[in-house]
């Protein structure tokens, strides 16, 4: 864990920033913004973790056999795909791509990847780590002939999103394969002001929650990964190296960013998606329709027979930074596929004050309160999505929003500490 054996490069020579190279309690105590992540370039100017890479001529990755872990956000700031980019680049020895769910190009839907094969724009051979861990995934790497896998995905914020999953598991593999690991950061797209909503049991862990973390985690996926090869991977840490960004602040969201969105998933097409996201997923484990197969998936929600008693009953509980309004859609795909439904569409219209998670639990609540067909998925796989048996069966004993969400907080305060140690921004 820690420096790799190339150590730090100097900034001056618009180099690397590695792991230890910042303060990492300055921000969350509101000290001032020093070390590689400090604003320095205004608002719109910041630069990712493969940008600061590329300017120091790929210096980390010298003489080194490269693969790449990576999906369609992999991305440069005039959208050039960076495993194009490298390919094209004789200063790396690019060997092999890994793709994630929904695949390398994103040919895929939910719950799908791309499989094996050979990338028909580099040739390079592309290989499938979804749901592959431990030492089946650090044998791929081992086939692959890499010396250093490098990480470079955008993620939403959510426990459940599982991009993170996707870098635990790479990690903890690389090590078993004794390869070296660089995680090239990116924004947090929701910010990294906070850590919100319940900390998962380890009894519930699943790849959509490999470790204790809260839902909405606030951080970056470098910060995420020092994390879990300090806490979660301590007995066999990965030679880990993370590349931070340049000019981004903890209380940025992506539109501050001056970067392109691409779509991370299928279902999640724009930063506002993202947004919602870390509380209205929690509807996967229901009988109600998170709006997949909409134009604003996790934005609308809604089932048969709903009406607009829950919109009037969401906004009864004056949930800050949010407004519901009485929705009609019909989804083209996943639950109630070509059947109109009734529900309510979210409209944020404060972000800084918007909590999702308290969000997504006072929709839980009222939604089974105002639909006599409320119904949790048969498999309970909301305990998966919030960590534990907690939420469900508070719910279901008819507690309040404000019982559901103080039910976590020692724990989520525990969390936050942990999380103090590994922030670089």
């Amino acid at each position: 864990m820690g420096l790799s054996r190339r150590g730090l490069l100097t900034a001056g020579t618009g180099a690397l920033a590695a792991t230890a190279a910042s303060a990492p309690g300055a921000a969350a105590q509101g000290g001032p913004h020093t070390g590689p992540g400090s604003h320095d370039g205004g608002p719109g100017r910041v630069r990712t973790g493969f940008e600061r890479l590329a300017a120091s001529g790929y210096a980390a990755l010298s003489g080194e056999r490269v693969g790449v872990v990576t999906n369609p956000t992999g991305i440069t700031r005039d959208v050039r795909h960076i495993v194009d980019v490298m390919h094209a680049d004789d200063r790396v020895d690019l060997r092999a791509v890994f793709g994630p769910e929904h695949g390398f190009r994103g040919t895929a839907q939910a719950g799908g990847s791309e499989g094996r094969y050979d990338d028909p724009a580099t040739g390079l051979p592309v290989y499938d780590t979804y749901l592959k861990s431990g030492q089946e995934l650090a044998d791929i790497f081992t086939a692959s002939g890499v010396d250093t896998v490098v990480f470079d995905i955008q993620d939403a914020g959510a426990r459940f999103y599982t991009y993170i999953w996707t870098l635990y598991d790479c990690m903890e593999s690389a090590a078993r394969a004794g390869k070296r690991f660089v995680v090239l950061d990116r924004p947090n797209p929701v910010t990294g002001r906070a850590a919100l909503g319940p900390v998962l049991d380890r009894a519930f862990a699943t790849f959509v929650g490999r470790e204790p973390i809260a839902q909405a985690h606030g951080m970056t996926v470098a910060e995420l990964a020092l994390l879990f090869n300090a806490e979660f991977l301590a007995e066999r840490p990965v030679e880990l190296e993370t590349v931070t960004m340049k000019g981004w602040r903890r209380s940025d969201f992506f539109d501050a960013t001056g970067l392109p969105w691409v779509p991370p998933s299928p279902n999640m097409p724009t930063p506002e998606t993202a947004l919602v996201y870390s509380g209205t997923c929690l509807f996967e484990g229901t009988n109600l329709s998170e709006g997949r197969g909409t134009t604003r998936p996790f934005e609308l929600l809604g089932a048969e027979g709903i009406d607009r008693r829950w919109a009037e009953a969401a906004n009864a509980l004056g949930l800050p930074g949010v407004r519901f309004r009485e929705a009609y859609f019909a989804p083209t795909f996943s639950k109630f596929q070509g059947k109109t439904v009734g529900g309510v569409q979210l409209h944020v219209h404060d972000r800084e004050e918007f909590d999702p998670v308290r969000t997504g639990i006072g929709l839980l609540v009222t939604a089974k309160r105002s639909w006599s067909g409320f119904a949790w998925r048969p498999d309970n796989w909301i305990d998966k999505l919030t960590g534990s048996t907690s939420v469900r069966t508070l719910i279901d004993a008819g507690a309040d929003t404000d019982e559901v969400v103080g039910a976590w907080s020692g724990a989520l305060a525990a969390f936050r500490r942990v999380r103090r140690r590994h922030l670089r921004y």
